[in-house]
């Protein structure tokens, strides 16, 4: 259907809501680089700066028959990443005033059921993740955390070495962290060796 790089913003745009792919991409092309600029200058993390751009452009696809862009693409786009963003803001708060709560109980404990049952929650919520993980990787992990084996332990049980240990671990905190948030994985230490 031609060349879409010389497509306007308004073409791409009622291409976009008839279900062409083409018109999308060449959109998501054109803007990735801006965006994600824009994105970095409020979060300054890498990761968590292209899940802010590609969780708008997803939103974009899937909402494509009936969001209203207007006459401005790159205003609309800008204004995604702004709600996006302050979404993702509102949604910590939630998580850390929740996890706040949990660092109270376990301070004061006045309701001991109550207490318990946000830890389980917490504990469901960080074994789900762990369950998650790659076979070897969970298995590393859970010999580490659970059971409290050195790397060099680990190594002697899995049959491999302990740089591979250390590495599978890395990998393996890199994407909880990810998974939990920050507030959620500092509290999962606690949880973790609370439960050996």
């Amino acid at each position: 259907m031609g060349n879409y790089s010389e497509f306007s913003d308004l073409q791409l745009v009622d291409l976009l809501k008839s279900g062409d792919r083409d018109a999308f991409a060449e959109i998501y092309n054109r803007y990735k680089f801006l965006l994600h600029h824009h994105a970095w200058n409020k979060i300054r993390n890498k990761e968590e700066t292209q899940d802010l751009v590609q969780e708008v452009f997803s939103m974009i696809w899937a909402k494509r028959e009936t969001i209203n862009i207007g006459s401005n693409l790159s205003g609309y786009l800008y204004t995604c990443i702004n709600n996006q963003f302050l979404n993702s803001v509102a949604h910590k708060i939630v998580r850390d005033k929740y996890i706040d709560s949990i660092v109270k109980f376990s301070q004061t404990a006045p309701v001991i059921t109550d207490h318990r049952v946000r830890e389980n929650m917490l504990q469901a919520l960080i074994d789900k993740e762990i369950a998650n993980l790659p076979d070897r990787m969970r298995e590393v992990f859970e010999l580490s955390r659970k059971k409290h084996l050195s790397n060099k332990e680990i190594a002697e049980i899995m049959g491999t070495s302990e740089l591979t240990v250390k590495k599978q671990m890395g990998y393996a905190l890199k994407i909880l962290r990810k998974k939990l948030g920050l507030v959620l994985f500092l509290a999962s230490y606690v949880v973790l060796h609370h439960h050996p």
